[in-house]
């Protein structure tokens, strides 16, 4: 079932820069919302989760999942959290672009074949729909045909399922499930970080960003209780 919950979030990522078009302003807007709920859950649920099975070594995984989204930012250039710049002067795919996510996507997949946990996947699908608006409205601006478009979003989709099914099968992965979810950690608050503390533009108190952070923050604390 989490299977299909993944695939909507991109597909209901994907109607919205077909359909809705959303600006940079209400684009931002998803993203704190996201990125509270992000760090909410990370907070709140996963972070616990793992240090309360064992161990002491736990904070050197969540600190290589940072360098993990470090390096993949490089690639991406911070797609994960709205920065994307669009040249509209080339019609070709975004390789390194699209490959980031996708490892991205595949990564934060893996915990979820190895254990189900219902705030991992409804943390992944509140990212994982603003980051498939971002994807959508770059390849949609960088002029490639919706043929090409729609087969890359279909690819990018079935990159979490495809890493929770390994995380499933391969039962190796199973005696590091804490490692490995700590890995994910370090990647969330990596992301969730990054959206929410960058600085708004001329460094000015935003109203309308704010009350989307306390939103996605009061939404995490509603779901523990």
């Amino acid at each position: 079932m989490s299977y299909w919950f993944l695939l909507l979030a991109v597909a209901l990522g994907a109607v919205i820069a077909f359909y809705l078009n959303p600006g940079k302003k209400v684009l931002q807007l998803l993203l704190s919302f996201s990125g509270a709920y992000l760090l909410s859950m990370t907070v709140l649920h996963l972070i616990p989760e793992v240090y309360n099975d064992h161990s002491q070594n736990i904070g050197v995984f969540i600190l290589i999942g940072i360098i993990i989204q470090t390096i993949l930012e490089f690639f991406s250039k911070g797609a994960e959290h709205g920065h994307v710049h669009i040249h509209t002067n080339t019609t070709k795919i975004p390789w390194i672009l699209f490959i980031s996510l996708y490892i991205h996507a595949f990564l934060e997949g893996m915990p979820l074949g190895i254990q189900n946990n219902s705030e991992l996947l409804w943390a992944i699908i509140i990212h994982k729909i603003p980051v498939a608006v971002i994807l959508v409205i770059f390849l949609i601006k960088s002029g490639l045909k919706k043929s090409y478009i729609l087969g890359l979003v279909l690819i990018f989709a079935f990159a979490s399922p495809i890493g929770s099914f390994f995380g499933e099968k391969i039962r190796f992965l199973h005696n590091y499930h804490e490692e490995i979810s700590a890995v994910i950690i370090g990647i969330f608050l990596h992301i969730s970080t990054a959206i929410l503390f960058e600085s708004s533009e001329s460094h000015k108190f935003n109203l309308q960003k704010f009350i989307a952070i306390i939103t996605g923050f009061s939404v995490a604390l509603i779901g523990a209780l």
